[in-house]
C-alpha cells in the first residue's frame, strides 16, 4: 500500500501522457501496480525502485497503444466488409491545461501521438515528468547521449510536424 501512495501520481500522469485517455490511463496504472506487485521479488536493485517502476509504466502503456492500434486497424477491416463508418476518436484534452491554452495543447499533443514511440517516451518522460537526461536513460535503458539524440529527434519531428499544421490551417 505505501508503494502505490508514493508512485500512484507519476504512474497515472506517465500512463495518461502516453495513452491520453483517463479511464484508459487508470487501467493502465493499475496493471502497472499488479506487475510490481508480482514481480517485486525480481528487483534487484541494479536501479532506483522508482526508475524501475517507471520502466513497466511506459511498457505496459505502449503495449497498451499498439493494442488499441491492432484493434483499430480490425475494426477498420470488419468495417470495409460490413459498410460502416468508423466514428472518429474524441480529441484529446489533458487535464490541468488551462482553457484558453486547450486548443494548442490538443494541438501538441496530437503531434507528439505521431512521433515514434521512443522518442514520444523521452519527450513525455523529459517534458512531463520532469525527469532528468540519465534517469530517462535508466528508463529506456540507454545512454545519456542516446536521450540526447531522441530528444533532439523528437523536437525536429514535432516542429515539422506543427510547422505542417499551422501552414495548412492558416491558409
Amino acid at each position: 500500500m505505501e508503494l502505490i501512495s508514493l508512485y500512484q501520481n507519476k504512474v497515472f500522469n506517465t500512463t495518461l501522457s502516453i495513452v491520453q485517455n483517463m479511464q484508459d490511463a487508470e487501467d493502465v496504472a493499475q496493471e502497472v501496480f499488479v506487475t510490481v506487485y508480482e514481480k517485486i521479488y525480481q528487483f534487484k536493485g541494479d536501479s532506483s525502485l522508482s526508475t524501475w517502476i517507471y520502466r513497466i509504466t511506459v511498457r505496459h502503456s505502449l503495449d497498451f497503444i499498439r493494442k488499441q492500434k491492432r484493434r483499430k486497424r480490425f475494426a477498420f477491416v470488419q468495417s470495409l466488409f460490413a459498410g460502416n463508418i468508423l466514428q472518429p476518436v474524441k480529441d484529446f484534452q489533458h487535464p490541468g491545461i488551462q482553457l484558453e491554452n486547450a486548443e494548442r495543447a490538443a494541438i501538441l499533443f496530437k503531434a507528439i501521438e505521431k512521433l515514434p514511440d521512443t522518442q514520444k517516451v523521452a519527450f513525455l518522460l523529459h517534458k512531463t515528468e520532469g525527469l532528468s537526461y540519465a534517469e530517462i536513460a535508466e528508463v529506456l535503458q540507454t545512454t545519456v547521449p542516446a536521450i540526447e539524440s531522441l530528444l533532439s529527434r523528437a523536437k525536429q519531428n514535432l516542429k515539422k510536424h506543427l510547422t505542417h499544421y499551422y501552414e495548412k490551417n492558416e491558409k
